[in-house]
């Protein structure tokens, strides 16, 4: 990527490690990390009105430089208009879903608390129909398909298009940042 990418948008299915490699591709860039998952959950895991979660996104875009992570249909003309590069972390499924399973666990032992003040949960990851071990089984193909589309057509022209398809090809990347 080019000096003049200024506002970095990742994308990626449920659990490819987003926020993670957003998070750090922010700090090498010195530049602000805009968690999408953060503005759009409340307290007990309650989405927040579409038009609020929109005007914390556009507000967030809004400045000069970030990297922003996350699947939102509702924000994606926001972040897509606004961007300057989108990288999509496009890994194979065993991958994804052992990083889903890993992370889920994790949280649940270390009651690692999340975005205002939610939490995973045992019942929540095995039991409850939002399980995001459920989520990441039924919309990974889907998901993929859509992303190969956007990347195929460019619809966003002004983009640069960045695709990883192996965590090793974004590790590396972030090591030459």
């Amino acid at each position: 990527m080019t000096q003049e990418v200024q506002r970095i948008l990742v994308i990626g299915t449920s659990c490819s490690g987003k926020t993670s490699f957003a998070h750090s591709l922010s700090k090498i860039l010195q530049c602000p990390h805009i968690e999408l998952d953060a503005l759009h959950w409340g307290p007990n895991w309650t989405p927040r009105p579409a038009e609020e979660f929109r005007a914390l996104t556009e507000q967030a875009a809004s400045q000069e430089r970030w990297v922003s992570d996350g699947n939102y249909p509702l924000t994606r003309d926001l972040l897509m208009s606004r961007a300057t590069a989108v990288v999509w972390l496009n890994y194979a499924f065993p991958i994804v879903f052992g990083r889903a399973l890993c992370r889920t666990f994790t949280r649940i032992i270390t009651r690692e608390e999340l975005y205002s003040g939610n939490r995973e949960s045992l019942r929540m990851a095995l039991f409850d129909r939002e399980s995001i071990l459920w989520w990441v089984i039924s919309t990974y193909r889907g998901r993929r398909k859509r992303y190969r589309e956007l990347f195929d057509k460019k619809p966003f022209g002004h983009l640069t298009y960045v695709e990883f398809c192996t965590p090793a090809e974004a590790e590396q990347f972030l090591i030459r940042k």
